[in-house]
């Protein structure tokens, strides 16, 4: 009897469509040798960043100097008259700091707007981040590209500036520094900013726009980007959310739009200690150099004021093409397709090729799967957790074998749907029970119209699953090598996804992806739903699943370069008197045992609610611990009257010892006004009310030691409550004690303030002190053009005359 293979060649073209599809998302080889001058060497890139990453360089620490110093000398190596910028910023969440943005400006022949190439070359404090990815990568790619660009003399009429920001790991108050206060930000036309929330993958594209997206999404096209990875899906969710880059401040701040490009995979080393150079993938980092050539090349020479629009494109990429169309083509195309199946079903019925029996009965195979699949894997994830409670060590979602559930999940999820499609649906009734599928994701498509319009691109598959019925119309015939072909849409645009949704936003949404594959799967019905061993094929997806289990599960332990994070504070009470050792972890291992003990006491609610975290995370436990010599800062009232119903204040906090944050609470009852703190008052506040959260009153980073003075009043019948938690990051170097190193598969927990020595105590009202004494910051070492250095002196000196 003749075998048929059909089914085996057309599953091995659809594997052989989705292993190009993530092939080409980046470069795949990078060359070890270097390439020609004119052009873009990732092997140059790389030394730069080699050099960045030594050593951890946040805000306050020793090599962040360092580092700026090499970024200085570097843009001087390049013929560039190199500038700085320094100064106070305090954002909307109440975050102080003193910021320091590193400049530089190539110019045009005839500048109208200025092109800003953008990056932050601070790193993660708390958690020993020597920052490789996020952002030594991006500035880097920024050096690497410049270099290329100005050996080869390429003609250019606008400026360029180069913009190597500060702070932006704290609250993007570098950005907010530059846009607010910086004479060059009114010239900006649009910025390209280089970024990443992980350490390897393709790069994506994101827009920040200040109206629409059509002038930037043509300009993106004109390019012509070897490696474009982006779609108005993401676009559309980006703008929902809470932005948190340094692009966000140009665009809200400064009115100024531009890109963003970052790679988010690996997330698990996102600012912990193994953002190192071994973790940056350097393909990434490549796909990051094909991005910044050609739309440096294009937009030095562009009308950067044709990027604004007040209309909006539909967008996507597939390999090495990047696709484009209005938004007001997504109601027509919605329509049409539901027209185009209305007229099949007719013309169907009336050649008696449709039942709607067996249309209805399709409804069991496609509803079961979908139901079946999201369920299994949401309860199994859930599972997982309880069966594996050290993957809620890493607080970003996503395990270091996530990419084996991700393959388990979906394996999983393909036997599902064959079992629902082997016992519900024969072969010869498959076009009927592509009916329902269709319907499905028609209802789906006219809600993106309403909801999600970004998302229009979706419809596309939906006309070729449309193509493969009337074929089957036309002809009373299925044939397969026709459908495989035209499944090639809904893998090029689909299967992507499956795997983003997890990556980006943690393994919480592994069921969304298994959906997704379900969604996919019944539009390439005409294809799966004629192989004759449905059955068969069940049986081999089951197994792979179990093999990815198998796989996940022996990679479920930590090890050197897969570390498991853990966190520990010293807490001194100067009120109490009381020290306490802190963790936030909710696993205990070794090393916080050997500290903590084996039982430690739950922590507190106050102690909880008093340091929180950006995943919303407060301290676990609590034990008792040694009491050591700590210096407590010293607190000076430098005015405190009343006025009329208005009570006003003015406070010095100056540190004893080497510090790098402070944290200040008041009582929620106390509404604040006119609120300063270094001279500096928060932005965009007309209301002259002090905007916080909760008892959140003001993150001060320390730079240099300088001392904390704030000013406001306040109503005078509310009783002063104020307390004050001061930090240093040095628990592990500090000589006052003795903690005993990590283990090499062991590193600090990212996000949460850890390795610190942290003093509390409330602020307490004293006499106004006669003449206060203020500490004036250290000098900055501004390296400028002479006019801009002599004035940025005289109000360095003003201010410290001012605050004597």
């Amino acid at each position: 009897m003749k075998k048929n293979y059909a089914s085996f060649f057309s599953a091995l073209f659809i594997t052989g469509i989705i292993g190009f599809l993530f092939f080409s998302l980046m470069p795949r080889w990078t060359a070890e040798e270097e390439e020609p001058f004119a052009e873009f060497s990732t092997k140059r890139a790389l030394q730069h960043i080699k050099a960045i990453a030594q050593k951890p360089h946040y805000v306050g620490s020793n090599n962040h100097d360092n580092v700026a110093n090499f970024l200085v000398q570097e843009l001087r190596n390049l013929g560039l008259t190199t500038s700085t910028q320094q100064g106070y910023t305090l954002n909307d969440n109440g975050l102080l700091v003193q910021s320091k943005n590193i400049l530089a400006r190539i110019k045009g022949s005839n500048s109208d707007k200025a092109l800003v190439l953008l990056s932050h070359y601070d790193s993660a404090p708390h958690s020993y981040s020597p920052g490789a990815s996020d952002a030594g990568s991006g500035v880097a790619t920024i050096l690497e590209s410049v270099r290329a660009f100005l050996y080869a003399k390429t003609p250019h009429k606008n400026d360029i500036i180069i913009l190597f920001t500060d702070a932006e790991e704290l609250g993007l108050n570098g950005a907010a520094l530059f846009v607010t206060q910086h004479q060059w930000a009114k010239e900006v036309g649009l910025v390209l900013n280089f970024e990443a929330r992980g350490s390897s993958g393709p790069s994506y594209m994101l827009m920040e726009t200040t109206a629409g997206n059509e002038g930037m999404v043509k300009a993106f096209a004109e390019a012509k980007t070897k490696s474009p990875v982006s779609n108005s899906l993401m676009y559309s969710i980006y703008k929902m959310l809470p932005n948190d880059t340094d692009l966000t401040v140009f665009r809200e701040q400064g009115k100024i739009q531009g890109f963003n490009f970052a790679f988010i995979d690996d997330h698990f080393n996102y600012h912990t200690a193994q953002d190192d150079v071994a973790h940056l993938n350097q393909n990434t980092l490549a796909h990051q150099g094909t991005y910044l050539m050609p739309l440096l090349n294009y937009f030095s020479n562009a009308n950067l004021e044709a990027t604004k629009s007040t209309n909006d494109q539909v967008y996507f990429s597939i390999p090495y093409t990047f696709i484009h169309y209005p938004f007001s083509w997504n109601i027509p195309l919605v329509v049409f397709a539901a027209i185009w199946l209305a007229f099949l079903l007719f013309i169907g019925k009336a050649k008696r090729l449709f039942s709607f029996r067996e249309i209805a009965k399709g409804c069991i195979p496609l509803f079961g799967s979908l139901l079946t699949a999201g369920l299994l894997t949401f309860l199994g994830w859930k599972s997982l957790l309880l069966l594996y409670p050290q993957y809620n060590d890493l607080l970003n979602g996503f395990t270091y074998n996530g990419h084996d559930y991700i393959a388990a999940f979906m394996a999983l999820t393909l036997a599902i749907s064959f079992t629902f499609y082997h016992f519900f649906s024969e072969r010869k009734i498959t076009m009927n029970h592509l009916v329902a599928p269709l319907f499905l994701w028609l209802i789906i498509n006219f809600a993106v119209v309403f909801f999600l319009p970004g998302a229009g691109f979706l419809i596309i598959p939906v006309y070729f699953a449309l193509l493969a019925l009337t074929a089957f119309v036309v002809t009373q015939k299925s044939r397969i090598t026709l459908n495989v072909l035209l499944s090639i849409p809904a893998l090029l645009l689909l299967v992507p996804f499956i795997q983003m949704f997890p990556v980006g936003l943690g393994l919480k949404l592994l069921f969304g992806s298994a959906i997704l594959t379900v969604l996919t799967f019944v539009l390439l019905l005409p294809v799966f739903g004629s192989y004759t061993k449905k059955g068969w094929w069940a049986i081999l997806f089951y197994a792979v699943a179990i093999g990815f289990f198998a796989k996940a599960d022996f990679n479920s332990s930590y090890e050197l370069g897969k570390a498991k994070s853990n966190s520990l504070v010293y807490i001194y009470d100067a009120d109490t008197k009381q020290t306490n050792w802190t963790t936030y972890d909710t696993n205990l291992d070794s090393w916080t045992k050997s500290i903590l003990g084996n039982q430690p006491t739950a922590a507190s609610t106050n102690t909880i609610n008093s340091l929180t975290s950006k995943y919303n995370s407060g301290f676990s436990y609590t034990a008792p611990a040694p009491k050591v010599a700590l210096k407590e800062p010293s607190i000076v009232f430098l005015e405190d009257r009343i006025v009329g119903s208005k009570r006003y204040v003015a406070l010095q906090i100056t540190p004893n010892r080497k510090v790098n944050r402070y944290d200040i609470f008041a009582n929620e009852k106390m509404k604040i006004y006119n609120f300063k703190a270094n001279r500096t008052t928060e932005s965009n506040n007309s209301t002259g009310e002090y905007r916080r959260k909760g008892s959140n009153l003001l993150r001060y980073y320390v730079v240099n030691n300088a001392p904390l003075v704030l000013k406001f009043n306040f109503n005078a019948n509310i009783p002063f409550d104020m307390e004050l938690l001061e930090s240093s990051f040095d628990l592990m170097s500090n000589p006052l004690f003795e903690i005993p190193k990590r283990e090499n598969w062991m590193m600090p927990t990212p996000f949460v303030l850890t390795d610190a020595v942290v003093i509390k105590q409330k602020i307490k009202v004293t006499p106004v002190a006669a003449s206060p004494i203020v500490m004036p910051p250290k000098r900055p070492n501004i390296i400028m053009p002479k006019p801009q250095a002599t004035l940025i002196t005289e109000i360095i000196e003003k201010n410290i005359n001012e605050t004597n």
